[in-house]
């Protein structure tokens, strides 16, 4: 990995928008009440949906379960454009710091 900011997840707050690049069943188990879901195969072809972080000039905290798909689409990101970050221990460290997760169906969150 590059030297792309790490933010921790005690940093952030509880509804903050974090860039979730994880498959649809890995965020049907459990995701950040504010978080943006674009699955990291489908980014090119949505990336225009992360527009109102370019006109707020605001960084990107991306996530996904660990930071692994993260590597790689960081660099990418930023060659868009976008002011990126890396959400440092994924959605796993979200979920052990015991901040909020939401499910679709009200199950209790999951993050295998």
């Amino acid at each position: 990995m590059s030297d792309f900011s790490q933010i921790q997840v005690t940093d952030l707050a509880d509804d903050a928008v974090v860039l979730d690049i994880r498959e649809q069943d890995e965020w049907d188990r459990g995701h950040a009440p504010g978080a943006l879901h674009i699955p990291m195969s489908e980014l090119p072809a949505r990336v225009d949906e992360l527009a109102p972080f370019l006109e707020r000039e605001e960084t990107v905290v991306v996530t996904c379960r660990s930071g692994g798909r993260v590597t790689r689409v960081l660099p990418w990101m930023e060659q868009q454009g976008y002011d990126v970050a890396n959400l440092d221990g994924g959605m796993r460290a979200w979920h052990s710091a015991g901040k909020p997760m939401e499910t679709p169906d009200g199950s209790a969150p999951q993050v295998p």
